[in-house]
């Protein structure tokens, strides 16, 4: 019997690449390679019977390339706060049966490594959010200034095909380190603050 799930909350992101994100506009990593991820906050949620609610995951990865060509190392971080049955939920969610984003994510990803379990501490706040998951990701926000004016800028990625949100606040990372099986730190560099909204189903 198939088995419902839903999520909604909010996504931070960032990456090694330059402010914009090239892969928003299916172009290729600053850089050649891309290294970076997304921490999902939970605020309501269901995957069948089991709550997923005020729960917090992430995805970390290191690419070679391109994304799209498929060759992504990839780790899981989930709260370490879940129950058995929750961990269980997310980790059947997350590797991309059930779709939703990670149906993609796990479509370009060559190696999983095991998943890691942490306490995560986040802050909330739009262009000044942060999220720490002990030991392993730490991630501040902060807005891109004018190199002018010294002034914040407002920008917005609207992508109506977007697989992680449709509407994205564009930023920097004040702070960007993974400190996990995989290591980096790309501080200074792209970030994102968006609200999420998911549904999906998939055989239990």
């Amino acid at each position: 019997m198939p088995i419902k799930w839903t999520m909604k909350g909010a996504l931070l992101g960032a990456c090694s690449c330059d402010w914009g994100c090239p892969c928003s506009f299916n172009a290729r990593p600053t850089y050649g390679k891309c290294e970076g991820g997304y921490i999902w906050h939970t605020e309501e949620g269901k995957f069948g019977d089991v709550s997923i609610g005020g729960l917090t995951l992430a995805w970390v990865a290191h690419s070679p390339g391109p994304i799209h060509e498929g060759k992504l190392t990839s780790l899981l971080i989930l709260d370490e706060k879940a129950t058995a049955a929750q961990r269980d939920a997310l980790l059947k969610v997350t590797h991309g049966k059930y779709g939703g984003p990670w149906a993609i994510l796990a479509s370009v990803t060559e190696t999983w490594l095991e998943p890691r379990y942490a306490k995560f501490d986040m802050r909330l706040d739009g262009l000044t959010s942060r999220a720490r998951a002990a030991g392993l990701l730490e991630l501040e926000l902060g807005p891109i200034l004018n190199p002018v004016t010294g002034k914040p800028e407002e920008l917005y990625l609207d992508k109506p095909t977007g697989f992680t949100s449709t509407r994205a606040t564009i930023c920097k990372s004040e702070v960007f380190r993974v400190t996990a099986d995989l290591r980096y730190d790309h501080s200074g560099q792209y970030a994102e603050f968006s609200q999420f909204s998911y549904a999906g189903e998939g055989e239990g």
